[in-house]
């Protein structure tokens, strides 16, 4: 159970919110309860949404965001999120379950996107404080300099969320995950 009330329904959410959340509705078929409970906030929803759709937009494969979201979901320790971007890498951006563990290591099974990975894993563990060396590896990897940017983006994207899930408490509405083996 949430520690704040998770609206049971857009029409239970903030007037404000709820246009959003009938977006999202629309473009998912249902309103997972990340998006009800950060509904509470019309501005929280509002800045998360237009981030994320954003980024949506910019130049990194789905694929690739999928991997960085498990990578940093895993070090941070939200299940919600693991649970979320399990289901959503394996049914939208096709990963297979040995790629999705290895995302959840810090890595990928693809030598390219394992630079954005192991990269995106580095910021969420050092808290941004990486080297000139980890970006130039990145760069040498063939990431724009755009690119690299979103990488940094998708990571406090994805923390913000990984936050609201586990202060929160929210409550998971997508197949649980096992944790990994040790």
């Amino acid at each position: 159970m949430s520690r704040i009330p998770t609206p049971a329904s857009i029409e239970a959410s903030p007037e404000a919110s709820r246009p959003l959340l009938e977006a999202v509705n629309k473009q998912l078929g249902v309103v997972p309860n990340l998006f009800r409970i950060v509904g509470t906030s019309p501005a929280a929803l509002e800045g998360y949404l237009g981030l994320n759709g954003a980024l949506g937009r910019g130049t990194l494969p789905a694929a690739t965001r999928e991997r960085i979201a498990l990578a940093v979901a895993q070090i941070n320790g939200c299940g919600y999120c693991l649970a979320a971007h399990s289901y959503l890498g394996k049914n939208l951006a096709k990963l297979d379950g040995v790629e999705i563990t290895a995302n959840r290591k810090g890595t990928s099974t693809d030598a390219k996107a394992a630079v954005a990975v192991r990269f995106a894993a580095n910021i969420a563990t050092a808290r941004g404080a990486v080297s000139a060396a980890e970006v130039d590896a990145v760069r040498d990897a063939g990431y724009s300099d755009a690119e690299i940017v979103e990488i940094i983006a998708h990571v406090a994207l994805n923390t913000l969320t990984n936050y609201v899930n586990e202060v929160l408490g929210t409550e998971i509405d997508f197949p649980v995950v096992e944790a990994l083996a040790a």
